[in-house]
């Protein structure tokens, strides 16, 4: 009889326990698979941030504006290279499901800062010419089957329009990619001039600003000094690096990552308890026949390694379907909430991570029963009624 036989059989005695511990099995992997796709998404853009790249931000709180004289002044500051400036447009497209990462930006300096943003050079210069222009991902693009030159009319749920709406227009003049996965193309932006002269309040304001450093190793002695600049001020700043800025950006959220790990290792310790019984109670179940194959020759590394494989053979059946089903569940996602997350995928690390944990589930669960397995006493063993 072949191992692949034996564990067949040993796996499907009970089969209602073995469709009960695939089905726990397969639910710890399937959530293990979306909230790890989802705490990466949200965290890749702290992950790839720019070494040599600061964010500004009022002292008060990430949502309170900063006047655009601050733009000048640390322009101006010892060890900036470059700097720019973006506020958050909170707009929607006909409807609020359709919801899109939009920023106003001073175009020129932005696209300078962040040279992973490709756009062709015709469109580039297109878009800057353009006050009304806009320039949308190319996720946003395949989404919602935008072309060169399509009127773009967004609502947005913050700003009003000097009309009185809450409706601004603007012209696609350029699809920007993302070569390098190193910036989220389900965004659009456009120009802050339009923005700011169309707005029917708060002219003037920024939402944050942009610093590139000479180079990373003055990020400290820069921040200090554009800090201390408006120390004391009624627009106190707080700059950091991009970085931490996207830690402090998640943390509206609360500690995503402490859920995540803690949700995770509730199921995986649950799935533990479980795969390790039912391991138990299936060697207790075969103490006869295991003494029968010591009798008949099996050697004690041949009976561990069937019990291990065992083992290894239950987390699989139910951990790999979960994986797949977490693509499926990822992707749908995705489209349902368009540009409402950061780009999401079941990347090859979190699939090998996955992985490894199937393994060590099934050494941990297998080897216990194993290890009492080859202990068993032949004699004792055979004079013992089967369970």
């Amino acid at each position: 009889m072949t191992y692949f036989r034996l564990l067949r059989k040993n796996l499907t005695r009970k089969k209602l326990r073995l469709f009960l511990t695939i089905f726990s099995i397969f639910t710890a992997f399937l959530i293990f698979g979306v909230l790890k796709t989802f705490d990466h998404a949200l965290n890749a853009g702290v992950e790839l941030a720019g070494a040599d790249r600061l964010i500004t931000t009022s002292k008060v709180s990430l949502i309170q504006p900063l006047p655009f004289a601050h733009y000048t002044k640390i322009k101006a500051t010892e060890g900036v290279k470059n700097v720019t400036h973006a506020s958050w447009f909170g707009g929607y497209y006909q409807e609020p499901k359709n919801f899109l990462a939009s920023f106003a930006v001073d175009a020129e300096s932005y696209l300078d800062i962040y040279p992973e943003i490709f756009i062709p050079e015709d469109q580039r210069t297109n878009f800057l010419a353009n006050q009304r222009g806009v320039l949308v991902g190319e996720a946003l693009v395949q989404q919602y089957n935008w072309k060169i030159g399509d009127t773009l009319p967004l609502i947005s749920s913050i700003w009003t329009n000097q009309d009185g709406s809450r409706t601004w227009e603007f012209q696609v003049e350029g699809i920007f990619y993302d070569k390098e996965e190193q910036f989220d193309t389900r965004s659009l932006m456009f120009h802050y001039d339009y923005f700011n002269e169309g707005r029917a309040g708060a002219r003037d304001s920024i939402g944050w600003l942009i610093i590139k450093t000479e180079s990373p190793e003055l990020n400290e002695a820069v921040s200090k000094a554009i800090d201390d600049q408006f120390a004391n001020s009624p627009n106190e700043t707080k700059t950091d690096t991009e970085a931490a800025f996207g830690k402090a950006f998640l943390e509206q959220f609360g500690n995503i990552g402490l859920i995540i790990t803690s949700v995770v290792g509730a199921a995986f310790f649950t799935i533990l308890l479980v795969a390790g019984n039912t391991m138990v109670l299936a060697v207790r179940e075969r103490t006869n026949e295991i003494a029968v194959m010591k009798t008949l020759g099996f050697s004690n590394g041949r009976i561990f390694t069937l019990i291990v494989l065992e083992a290894l053979l239950l987390v699989l059946l139910g951990g790999l379907p979960a994986l797949g089903v977490s693509w499926f569940m990822v992707e749908a996602l995705k489209s349902a909430v368009g540009g409402g997350l950061p780009p999401m995928a079941l990347t090859p690390e979190i699939l090998l991570q996955a992985i490894a944990y199937m393994l060590l589930l099934g050494f941990v669960t297998g080897g216990l029963p194993a290890f009492n397995a080859v202990r068993i006493n032949v004699a004792a063993a055979l004079g013992r009624k089967a369970i």
